[in-house]
Protein backbone atom coordinates (compact mmCIF):
# COMPACT_ATOMS: atom_id res chain seq x y z
CA UNK A 1 0.00 0.00 0.00
CA UNK A 2 1.29 3.30 -1.17
CA UNK A 3 0.21 6.48 0.48
CA UNK A 4 0.84 10.41 -0.42
CA UNK A 5 0.04 12.55 2.52
CA UNK A 6 0.21 16.13 1.79
CA UNK A 7 0.75 18.95 4.16
CA UNK A 8 -0.05 22.78 3.91
CA UNK A 9 2.91 24.55 5.65
CA UNK A 10 1.76 27.78 6.34
CA UNK A 11 2.08 28.12 9.93
CA UNK A 12 2.90 25.49 11.90
CA UNK A 13 -0.16 24.19 13.00
CA UNK A 14 -0.77 21.46 9.66
CA UNK A 15 3.09 20.61 10.16
CA UNK A 16 2.65 19.80 13.97
CA UNK A 17 -0.46 17.71 13.80
CA UNK A 18 1.89 15.88 11.29
CA UNK A 19 4.41 15.09 13.99
CA UNK A 20 1.44 12.56 14.74
CA UNK A 21 -0.02 11.61 12.10
CA UNK A 22 3.33 10.91 9.67
CA UNK A 23 4.50 8.05 12.44
CA UNK A 24 0.61 6.25 11.90
CA UNK A 25 0.64 6.55 8.83
CA UNK A 26 4.13 5.06 7.96
CA UNK A 27 3.22 2.10 10.43
CA UNK A 28 0.31 1.21 7.92
CA UNK A 29 1.72 1.85 5.16
CA UNK A 30 4.57 -0.26 2.71
CA UNK A 31 5.20 3.07 1.46
CA UNK A 32 4.49 7.13 2.47
CA UNK A 33 5.87 9.63 0.89
CA UNK A 34 5.38 13.19 2.24
CA UNK A 35 4.87 16.73 0.20
CA UNK A 36 4.96 20.34 1.92
CA UNK A 37 4.16 23.31 -0.21
CA UNK A 38 4.36 26.60 1.20
CA UNK A 39 7.07 28.79 2.28
CA UNK A 40 10.02 27.26 4.96
CA UNK A 41 8.21 26.26 8.05
CA UNK A 42 9.35 26.86 11.93
CA UNK A 43 9.33 23.75 12.92
CA UNK A 44 12.41 20.95 12.01
CA UNK A 45 10.52 18.14 10.89
CA UNK A 46 11.60 14.19 12.09
CA UNK A 47 10.56 12.34 9.30
CA UNK A 48 11.47 13.11 5.13
CA UNK A 49 9.79 14.90 2.97
CA UNK A 50 9.76 13.84 -0.64
CA UNK A 51 7.78 16.58 -2.48
CA UNK A 52 8.80 20.53 -1.78
CA UNK A 53 6.15 22.83 -3.69
CA UNK A 54 5.84 25.92 -3.81
CA UNK A 55 2.27 26.26 -3.41
CA UNK A 56 -0.31 28.85 -2.49
CA UNK A 57 0.80 29.93 0.61
CA UNK A 58 0.01 33.28 2.58
CA UNK A 59 2.25 35.87 3.90
CA UNK A 60 1.43 37.15 7.45
CA UNK A 61 1.07 41.16 7.82
CA UNK A 62 2.79 43.02 10.81
CA UNK A 63 -1.14 44.61 11.30
CA UNK A 64 -2.86 41.85 12.52
CA UNK A 65 -4.12 40.46 8.97
CA UNK A 66 -2.60 38.59 5.92
CA UNK A 67 -0.02 40.71 3.59
CA UNK A 68 -2.30 40.54 0.39
CA UNK A 69 0.51 42.36 -1.67
CA UNK A 70 3.19 40.50 -0.55
CA UNK A 71 1.03 37.10 -1.01
CA UNK A 72 0.05 38.16 -4.45
CA UNK A 73 3.54 38.58 -5.40
CA UNK A 74 4.61 35.48 -4.28
CA UNK A 75 2.28 33.52 -5.94
CA UNK A 76 3.59 32.10 -8.94
CA UNK A 77 0.71 30.27 -11.05
CA UNK A 78 3.32 28.67 -13.95
CA UNK A 79 5.33 26.82 -11.06
CA UNK A 80 1.97 26.00 -9.39
CA UNK A 81 0.28 24.59 -12.71
CA UNK A 82 3.89 22.93 -13.57
CA UNK A 83 3.43 20.76 -10.06
CA UNK A 84 0.61 20.13 -9.69
CA UNK A 85 0.94 18.26 -13.49
CA UNK A 86 4.07 16.74 -12.62
CA UNK A 87 3.03 15.36 -8.79
CA UNK A 88 2.72 11.72 -9.58
CA UNK A 89 -0.73 10.99 -7.85
CA UNK A 90 -1.45 8.25 -9.83
CA UNK A 91 1.00 5.71 -8.57
CA UNK A 92 -0.70 5.97 -5.01
CA UNK A 93 -3.37 3.85 -3.91
CA UNK A 94 -4.55 7.20 -1.78
CA UNK A 95 -3.81 10.79 -1.14
CA UNK A 96 -4.78 12.52 1.87
CA UNK A 97 -4.39 16.12 2.02
CA UNK A 98 -4.08 18.69 5.43
CA UNK A 99 -5.40 21.22 3.06
CA UNK A 100 -2.29 21.30 0.39
CA UNK A 101 -3.34 22.67 -2.87
CA UNK A 102 -0.98 21.16 -5.28
CA UNK A 103 -2.09 17.73 -4.00
CA UNK A 104 -5.51 18.27 -4.24
CA UNK A 105 -5.69 19.81 -7.88
CA UNK A 106 -3.51 17.42 -9.47
CA UNK A 107 -6.24 14.66 -8.17
CA UNK A 108 -8.79 16.66 -9.60
CA UNK A 109 -7.44 17.03 -12.65
CA UNK A 110 -6.52 13.13 -12.87
CA UNK A 111 -9.66 12.57 -11.47
CA UNK A 112 -7.97 10.69 -8.66
CA UNK A 113 -9.57 10.22 -4.90
CA UNK A 114 -8.36 12.99 -2.73
CA UNK A 115 -8.78 12.72 1.42
CA UNK A 116 -9.32 15.85 3.64
CA UNK A 117 -7.93 15.34 7.10
CA UNK A 118 -7.87 18.61 8.19
CA UNK A 119 -9.46 21.66 10.17
CA UNK A 120 -10.75 23.17 7.60
CA UNK A 121 -12.57 20.41 6.07
CA UNK A 122 -14.81 20.81 9.66
CA UNK A 123 -14.80 24.11 9.00
CA UNK A 124 -16.53 24.12 5.84
CA UNK A 125 -18.83 21.71 7.54
CA UNK A 126 -23.12 23.16 7.75
CA UNK A 127 -22.92 22.08 11.80
CA UNK A 128 -19.53 24.25 12.54
CA UNK A 129 -20.02 27.30 14.13
CA UNK A 130 -20.40 30.23 11.42
CA UNK A 131 -19.72 34.34 12.11
CA UNK A 132 -23.00 36.41 12.64
CA UNK A 133 -21.68 38.27 9.37
CA UNK A 134 -21.41 35.98 5.98
CA UNK A 135 -18.45 36.10 3.88
CA UNK A 136 -19.54 34.54 1.19
CA UNK A 137 -16.02 35.16 -0.88
CA UNK A 138 -14.13 33.86 2.33
CA UNK A 139 -15.76 30.84 1.96
CA UNK A 140 -15.32 30.02 -1.52
CA UNK A 141 -12.15 30.57 -0.95
CA UNK A 142 -11.40 27.95 1.59
CA UNK A 143 -13.79 25.29 -0.38
CA UNK A 144 -12.16 25.52 -3.52
CA UNK A 145 -8.26 26.16 -2.39
CA UNK A 146 -7.58 22.49 -1.84
CA UNK A 147 -10.78 20.33 -3.10
CA UNK A 148 -11.37 16.96 -1.65
CA UNK A 149 -13.48 13.53 -2.32
CA UNK A 150 -13.73 12.63 1.62
CA UNK A 151 -13.79 14.29 4.43
CA UNK A 152 -12.54 13.92 8.10
CA UNK A 153 -12.15 16.98 9.98
CA UNK A 154 -11.02 17.93 13.41
CA UNK A 155 -12.33 21.07 15.42
CA UNK A 156 -12.87 22.05 18.94
CA UNK A 157 -15.93 20.16 19.58
CA UNK A 158 -17.86 17.19 17.98
CA UNK A 159 -20.20 19.28 16.18
CA UNK A 160 -21.46 16.74 13.38
CA UNK A 161 -20.13 13.01 12.90
CA UNK A 162 -17.11 13.02 10.80
CA UNK A 163 -16.00 15.84 13.11
CA UNK A 164 -13.05 15.10 15.88
CA UNK A 165 -11.42 17.00 18.55
CA UNK A 166 -7.91 18.10 17.85
CA UNK A 167 -4.93 16.16 17.12
CA UNK A 168 -3.04 17.14 20.49
CA UNK A 169 0.59 15.87 19.75
CA UNK A 170 2.45 13.96 21.77
CA UNK A 171 4.95 16.55 22.85
CA UNK A 172 1.75 18.71 24.45
CA UNK A 173 0.51 15.31 26.22
CA UNK A 174 3.81 14.98 27.95
CA UNK A 175 4.12 18.58 29.53
CA UNK A 176 3.17 19.02 33.13
CA UNK A 177 1.37 22.38 33.22
CA UNK A 178 2.08 25.29 35.23
CA UNK A 179 1.78 28.49 36.16
CA UNK A 180 4.96 31.13 36.70
CA UNK A 181 2.79 34.00 36.22
CA UNK A 182 3.66 35.05 32.73
CA UNK A 183 1.59 35.38 29.33
CA UNK A 184 2.27 33.39 26.47
CA UNK A 185 1.72 35.66 23.36
CA UNK A 186 1.45 34.47 19.86
CA UNK A 187 0.38 36.38 17.11
CA UNK A 188 2.15 36.25 13.95
CA UNK A 189 0.52 38.95 12.17
CA UNK A 190 1.66 41.70 14.44
CA UNK A 191 5.13 42.87 14.31
CA UNK A 192 6.68 42.90 18.05
CA UNK A 193 6.43 47.10 17.78
CA UNK A 194 3.27 47.17 17.57
CA UNK A 195 2.29 44.16 20.13
CA UNK A 196 5.53 46.00 22.95
CA UNK A 197 3.27 49.17 22.38
CA UNK A 198 -0.01 47.39 23.04
CA UNK A 199 1.27 44.83 25.88
CA UNK A 200 3.12 47.76 27.61
CA UNK A 201 0.17 49.97 27.30
CA UNK A 202 -2.29 47.06 28.51
CA UNK A 203 -0.13 46.42 31.83
CA UNK A 204 3.31 47.47 32.94
CA UNK A 205 3.47 44.38 35.61
CA UNK A 206 2.25 41.61 33.77
CA UNK A 207 5.14 39.59 32.54
CA UNK A 208 4.93 38.72 28.34
CA UNK A 209 6.76 36.51 26.49
CA UNK A 210 6.12 37.31 22.59
CA UNK A 211 6.84 35.03 20.15
CA UNK A 212 7.09 36.58 17.18
CA UNK A 213 8.10 35.30 13.16
CA UNK A 214 9.29 38.62 12.42
CA UNK A 215 12.40 38.74 14.46
CA UNK A 216 15.80 36.59 14.83
CA UNK A 217 17.23 37.91 18.42
CA UNK A 218 15.94 37.66 21.73
CA UNK A 219 14.86 41.29 23.10
CA UNK A 220 13.23 42.42 26.12
CA UNK A 221 11.46 46.09 26.64
CA UNK A 222 10.26 46.64 29.91
CA UNK A 223 7.50 43.85 30.86
CA UNK A 224 8.04 42.42 27.45
CA UNK A 225 10.36 39.47 26.45
CA UNK A 226 10.30 39.03 22.54
CA UNK A 227 11.56 35.62 21.27
CA UNK A 228 11.83 34.27 17.78
CA UNK A 229 9.51 31.60 17.45
CA UNK A 230 10.88 27.91 18.72
CA UNK A 231 9.13 24.93 18.95
CA UNK A 232 10.62 24.06 21.99
CA UNK A 233 10.68 27.31 23.75
CA UNK A 234 7.36 28.02 23.11
CA UNK A 235 6.00 24.57 24.35
CA UNK A 236 7.55 25.46 27.67
CA UNK A 237 6.47 29.22 27.82
CA UNK A 238 2.97 27.44 26.82
CA UNK A 239 3.18 25.27 29.66
CA UNK A 240 4.29 27.15 32.61
CA UNK A 241 1.88 29.82 31.70
CA UNK A 242 -0.25 31.82 32.98
CA UNK A 243 -2.77 32.47 30.18
CA UNK A 244 -2.02 32.60 26.01
CA UNK A 245 -2.69 35.35 23.84
CA UNK A 246 -2.47 33.88 20.21
CA UNK A 247 -4.68 34.22 17.09
CA UNK A 248 -7.95 32.39 16.39
CA UNK A 249 -6.06 29.91 14.59
CA UNK A 250 -6.51 26.50 15.46
CA UNK A 251 -3.36 24.41 16.76
CA UNK A 252 -2.44 26.85 19.60
CA UNK A 253 -5.91 27.51 20.98
CA UNK A 254 -6.64 23.55 21.41
CA UNK A 255 -3.22 23.20 22.66
CA UNK A 256 -3.79 25.46 25.33
CA UNK A 257 -7.18 24.60 26.16
CA UNK A 258 -5.94 20.89 26.91
CA UNK A 259 -3.63 22.71 28.82
CA UNK A 260 -6.25 24.15 31.13
CA UNK A 261 -4.53 27.48 30.42
CA UNK A 262 -7.19 30.92 30.37
CA UNK A 263 -6.97 32.08 26.83
CA UNK A 264 -7.85 34.90 24.69
CA UNK A 265 -7.85 35.20 20.78
CA UNK A 266 -7.47 37.87 18.14
CA UNK A 267 -8.82 36.38 14.94
CA UNK A 268 -6.64 37.83 12.18
CA UNK A 269 -8.03 40.08 9.87
CA UNK A 270 -9.82 38.89 6.57
CA UNK A 271 -9.51 35.45 7.07
CA UNK A 272 -12.58 33.68 6.77
CA UNK A 273 -11.24 30.64 8.42
CA UNK A 274 -10.26 32.52 11.91
CA UNK A 275 -13.13 34.38 11.40
CA UNK A 276 -15.11 30.65 12.07
CA UNK A 277 -12.65 29.62 14.21
CA UNK A 278 -13.00 32.37 16.83
CA UNK A 279 -17.30 31.98 16.37
CA UNK A 280 -16.53 28.25 17.65
CA UNK A 281 -14.38 29.54 20.69
CA UNK A 282 -16.98 32.18 21.58
CA UNK A 283 -19.35 29.41 22.12
CA UNK A 284 -17.28 27.96 24.39
CA UNK A 285 -16.81 30.72 26.57
CA UNK A 286 -12.91 31.93 25.51
CA UNK A 287 -13.18 35.62 25.04
CA UNK A 288 -12.96 37.12 21.38
CA UNK A 289 -11.22 41.22 20.73
CA UNK A 290 -11.52 41.95 17.14
CA UNK A 291 -8.16 44.19 17.14
CA UNK A 292 -5.31 45.32 19.74
CA UNK A 293 -7.21 49.18 19.67
CA UNK A 294 -7.55 51.19 22.44
CA UNK A 295 -11.52 50.43 22.67
CA UNK A 296 -10.28 46.17 23.19
CA UNK A 297 -8.05 47.28 25.58
CA UNK A 298 -10.67 46.80 28.24
CA UNK A 299 -11.70 43.26 27.90
CA UNK A 300 -8.20 42.13 27.79
CA UNK A 301 -7.65 43.64 31.19
CA UNK A 302 -10.68 41.89 32.38
CA UNK A 303 -9.23 38.41 30.85
CA UNK A 304 -5.81 39.14 32.89
CA UNK A 305 -7.81 39.96 36.33
CA UNK A 306 -10.83 37.55 36.11
CA UNK A 307 -10.53 35.34 33.09
CA UNK A 308 -10.97 31.33 33.64
CA UNK A 309 -9.63 28.21 31.72
CA UNK A 310 -12.22 26.59 29.51
CA UNK A 311 -12.41 22.35 30.53
CA UNK A 312 -12.45 20.25 27.12
CA UNK A 313 -12.20 16.79 26.57
CA UNK A 314 -9.58 16.06 23.84
CA UNK A 315 -8.72 12.01 24.41
CA UNK A 316 -5.84 10.70 22.10
CA UNK A 317 -7.76 9.17 19.08
CA UNK A 318 -5.62 9.80 16.15
CA UNK A 319 -4.61 6.42 15.35
CA UNK A 320 -8.23 5.20 15.40
CA UNK A 321 -9.47 7.93 13.33
CA UNK A 322 -6.58 7.06 10.72
CA UNK A 323 -7.84 3.50 10.45
CA UNK A 324 -11.43 4.24 10.62
CA UNK A 325 -10.12 6.95 7.09
CA UNK A 326 -8.22 4.18 5.61
CA UNK A 327 -10.52 1.41 6.15
CA UNK A 328 -13.30 3.78 4.43
CA UNK A 329 -10.91 5.21 1.60
CA UNK A 330 -8.53 2.33 0.74
CA UNK A 331 -9.35 0.91 -2.86
CA UNK A 332 -10.97 -2.90 -2.22
CA UNK A 333 -8.59 -5.30 -2.01
CA UNK A 334 -5.96 -2.64 -0.49
CA UNK A 335 -5.24 -2.84 3.26
CA UNK A 336 -2.88 -1.15 5.94
CA UNK A 337 -0.26 -3.15 7.05
CA UNK A 338 -1.47 -2.77 10.53
CA UNK A 339 -4.86 -4.73 10.16
CA UNK A 340 -4.12 -7.29 7.88
CA UNK A 341 -3.63 -9.52 11.03
CA UNK A 342 -7.45 -8.55 11.64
Amino acid sequence: MKILYAIQGTGNGHLARALDVVPLLQARAERLDVLVSGPPNDLPLPFSVRFRCHGMGFVFGRKGGINFLETFWQLDSTSFLREMRMLPVKEYDLVISDFEPVSAWACRLRDVPCVALSHQSAVLHPAAPQPVVPDVLGQGILQHYAPTTAQYGFHFARYAPGIFTPVIRRQVRELVPCNDGHYTVYLPAFDEETLIDRLRHLSRVTPWEVFSKHTQQETTVGNVRVRPVSGAAFLDSLARSAGVLCGAGFETPAEALYLGKKLLVVPMKNQYEQTCNAAALAQLGVPVVKSLKNKHLEKLENWLHNGQSIPVDYPDETASIIDQLLLEQLPAGVRPLALRSA
